[in-house]
């Protein structure tokens, strides 16, 4: 995207504390672990993705500004707020679609979808049971998100910069062998960086030469890029930083998405379900008795 990141709204309202953001959290953190609480994030950042794959060929940039959304929400209002996750989901990836000039999705096909990822049945039932996201409800929700949002919508992703560092070691690394190898485990990581604080904590620069050195690291090619990376003019504690929360963030997945995923799912439910108070539930999501939903963890 095209412009100056450092006079955007993304940085100058949307790069936030890491003690401030914690702070917000702290009603949350009271019911759930922060290792919980990232497995939620992780399940619904999956569930926006799949919603983007199966709504239509939607541009990654768009689900990457949904989750975004999905984040920069939630790290303003409570879990247990009256906006429920599994309706804002699907709205962020209406609302993205509109800002990344995607073309307007219909918001029919969205609520469908929605409700019915719910319908992979497993055995045992979730205490959100058969939801049906009601239409009307996405409209109403996008407004909610807007006003939370500030009408902030542009967001600066790392793949800009990404393509751009990887640019710059063909043309300077000529003896560097495996570059598309590399540049493809930098472009995943940096997907996968999506199911992170990091895209609200810390700027896309940042995120992206993070993402090249857990590729290198994958491609056992540390040492070749050494001399390149002391070239570079950036922050190297926040690139540690952000290096460590998406190893920290592979770990809680891999642990997440084992043999017992049903039943640490059906616990993170159970226990958002309870603390949430009946009458904040908003008439949006109608709960007719349903099933355990299996859904991959990709």
């Amino acid at each position: 995207m095209a412009g100056n990141f450092w006079k955007s709204s993304h940085y100058e309202q949307w790069i936030l504390d890491k003690h401030e953001l914690l702070r917000q959290r702290s009603d949350d953190l009271k019911h759930f672990s922060e290792e919980e609480y990232q497995k939620l994030m992780i399940f619904f950042s999956n569930y926006i993705q799949i919603i983007g794959q199966e709504v239509g060929k939607v541009r990654m940039q768009v689900t990457a500004s949904a989750i975004v959304y999905f984040r920069r929400f939630y790290a303003r209002q409570s879990i247990f707020s009256n906006i429920d996750p599994f309706l804002l989901a699907p709205t962020c990836i209406f609302l993205a679609s509109k800002v990344e000039e995607h073309g307007q999705m219909s918001v029919n096909k969205i609520s469908q979808l929605a409700t019915n990822i719910w319908k992979r049945f497993g055995e045992k039932p979730f205490p959100v049971q058969d939801l049906t996201v009601r239409t009307a409800a996405i409209y109403e929700a996008e407004f909610c998100l807007l006003e939370i949002l500030d009408c902030c919508l542009i967001v600066y992703h790392p793949y800009r910069p990404l393509n751009q560092l990887i640019l710059d070691i063909k043309q300077n690394l000529k003896d560097f062998k495996d570059v598309d190898s590399l540049a493809s485990d930098a472009w995943r990581v940096c997907n996968d960086s999506l199911r992170t604080d990091v895209a609200i904590l810390y700027p896309p620069h940042q995120i992206a030469i993070a993402c090249i050195m857990i590729a290198a690291i994958l491609n056992n090619k540390e040492k070749d890029l050494k001399n390149w990376f002391a070239e570079l003019s950036v922050d190297f504690e926040k690139v540690f930083e952000i290096q460590q929360m998406i190893f920290n963030m592979y770990r809680i997945w891999k642990s997440f998405e084992g043999k017992n995923f049903d039943e640490q799912l059906l616990a993170l439910f159970e226990k958002l379900q309870y603390v949430r108070p009946q009458a904040t539930i908003p008439p949006a999501l109608h709960q007719q008795g349903g099933h355990h939903m299996d859904m991959q963890m990709h």
